[in-house]
């Protein structure tokens, strides 16, 4: 990034701000809805993917850690409480995801990418539009739940789009208040994998440049936080029904880009 132009810095800047509040406030989609705004400034994805991955790795992180220091505290001489991290759903759901994943990482398994893609995208549509009109579909089938996330696992280990499907899914298993840091969790697990790969294959982590850009995504992350409080207090059942927005959001992107 060293040749761009202050113009497409500050471009690049604004949108790791827009990232970082994506990703706070609905708890994924920091990489999906900025990844292909950053590429109209530099069409170089391995440029970003790795800035983008430590990122994810920092902030949620952050949240785990003062989501375990809220629970410390409410729990002082009371009896303990559920906290703000389903780890039982979490654990089921790894143990379905974690081999799909690692075929996806290191290439074992080569699918049709538009075919993959547009079948994801239009079983997360089906989920996102129960979710925004309050009327969430939810599977009472174990074996399609074990589908969905290895399917789920098995595309976030090749590519970025595998979150939205797993996040339907979680989305039906996971209260409301316990959804976005149950998945920074996830999403810290899986990223950590990803970045090991990085790493092999000799990727540059683009370090020098988190000195700027994390301050960029910081001022997100905050603004995020805040959204995230009002969606959860609101009266309405607002949470879910952004999430269904930006899924259909995400799908519709998707399906263009695999059309193209």
């Amino acid at each position: 990034m060293a040749d761009l132009e202050t113009s497409q810095l500050v471009l690049i800047g604004l949108i790791f701000v827009w990232s970082g509040f994506v990703r706070t406030s609905l708890g994924f989609g920091g990489a999906v809805l900025s990844l292909p705004f950053l590429l109209l400034v530099l069409d170089e994805p391995l440029v970003f993917l790795p800035i983008i991955a430590i990122h994810l790795l920092i902030f949620s992180s952050w949240i785990a850690w003062r989501s375990h220091r809220q629970l410390v505290a409410d729990n002082a001489g009371q009896a303990p409480s559920e906290g703000n991290i389903d780890w039982g759903y979490l654990i089921r759901a790894m143990k379905v995801m974690i081999i799909p994943k690692l075929v996806g990482v290191v290439g074992l398994l080569t699918l049709p990418g538009n075919v993959l893609s547009s079948i994801i995208f239009v079983i997360v549509m089906i989920y996102a539009v129960g979710y925004l009109l309050d009327k969430p579909f939810r599977s009472r089938s174990r074996v399609v739940d074990a589908v969905l996330l290895a399917l789920g696992g098995y595309v976030s280990g090749t590519s970025l789009i595998g979150a939205p499907l797993i996040v339907a899914v979680f989305a039906t298993h996971v209260a409301a208040h316990q959804l976005r840091d149950t998945l920074f969790v996830l999403w810290f697990i899986l990223v950590l994998i990803k970045m090991v790969s990085f790493v092999i294959a000799g990727v540059d982590l683009q370090l020098i440049h988190q000195l700027w850009l994390l301050p960029c995504a910081l001022v997100g992350h905050l603004l995020g936080e805040r959204a995230h409080r009002h969606m959860l207090t609101s009266r309405t059942n607002l949470y879910f029904r952004v999430l269904g927005g930006v899924l259909i959001l995400v799908s519709v992107m998707g399906l263009v880009s695999s059309a193209g």
